[in-house]
Order: structure tokens, then sequence, then C-alpha cells
């Protein structure tokens, strides 16, 4: 009776043994691939947000762009808008495929530094994307998410000199949060 009771005690201890065992495995492998989910997949999520901080550095002052003879692609945006998150591959794509026919203006909203054109231009949704001619005249207006074809349309366009304004606007877009960064009050001095 004793070297029953060892073996089944020693059974149970190799079934416990063999369950960690296999435990440890599963764990490990949800781990894995996670961990490669996130690597993967992560990097498309990121691409956008990446993209969108790159545009400022990535933009011709828009002093030039009015004044150098080129039509000018000028995008109102902000680092929080998921809308302009969305659209910055396709942003992105238009800017490395006409760069050298157009300028690309890419103005964040949050910069007090552009406060004058967003006024000019009565920005209170983003992203918004203003297309002009070389000489400088508004031709188009983009608010919102656009269609791919809607756009690159009016940048083939845009050497057409009759053509009137145009205004686009979607439902799908960010209103301008007020930026309170550079407020000052009374006990902001300390």
């Amino acid at each position: 009776m004793f070297l029953v009771s060892n073996s089944l005690i020693m059974q149970s201890e190799s079934r416990e043994q063999i369950l960690k065992t296999n435990l440890k495995t599963i764990l490990i492998l949800i781990i894995s691939v996670v961990m490669i989910s996130l690597f993967s997949f992560g990097n498309i999520f990121f691409k956008s947000t990446y993209l969108l901080k790159s545009f400022g550095e990535l933009s011709v002052d828009p002093e030039i762009a009015f004044t150098n003879n080129k039509p000018t692609f000028l995008e109102f945006y902000a680092e929080w808008c998921e809308v302009c998150k969305e659209m910055a591959p396709q942003v992105s794509a238009f800017k490395d495929e006409y760069e050298k026919d157009i300028n690309f203006v890419f103005l964040n909203v949050d910069n007090q530094k552009w406060s004058n054109y967003i006024q000019k231009f009565a920005v209170n949704g983003i992203p918004q994307v203003n297309l002009f001619d070389k000489k400088g005249n508004l031709i188009s207006t983009f608010i919102g998410k656009q269609d791919e074809i809607k756009i690159r349309n009016s940048i083939n366009s845009i050497e057409k000199e009759d053509k009137p304004h145009e205004q686009i606007i979607n439902a799908e877009f960010s209103t301008i949060q007020e930026n309170k960064n550079n407020e000052v009050s009374p006990r902001s001095h300390g």
C-alpha cells in the first residue's frame, strides 16, 4: 500500500511539473505573439504620428511659397488630430509625387507663429488643405477627411487659371482646440 501511495504521489508531482512546463511554454508563446504583433502593426500606427511630426520640418516657409511662382499645397493640421493622422500617409504620398512642381506648406494650428494664417484662411476645422495657383490665388479648400481622387484632381487642375474657388467640406474633421499653453494668469508667475 505504501508503494502504491508513493507511486501516486510521484505521478502527481510529475503531472504538476508537466503542467507547469506547459503553462510556461504557453505564456512565453502568448508574450511572443503579442510582441511580434506590436512590432509589426505598431509601425503602421506610429508611422502616421511620425509623418505628422515631420510635416513641420518638411514644410516650405509660407512666405517663400507664396512668392516663388509655384502652386502651393497648404495644410493646417495638429498632431492630436485623428483625421490628420489618418490622412498623413496620403498627404505624404502627394508630397513625394508633386514636390518638384508644387510647394508643400504644413502649418500646425497649435503653433502661435501661424495664427495670422489661421485667421486669414478662416481655419476652424482640421485638416484643412488650401490649394493655390502659381499667382497665389486660392483655387480649392478641403476641410476634413477627403477622398484621394478629389484632392489629386484638384492638384492636377491647379494650373487652370479660370477655375473658380471651390470649397469641399467633409463631416469628418477635428475642431481646433483652444491653445492655453501661452495664456498668462495672475497666478502663473508665482
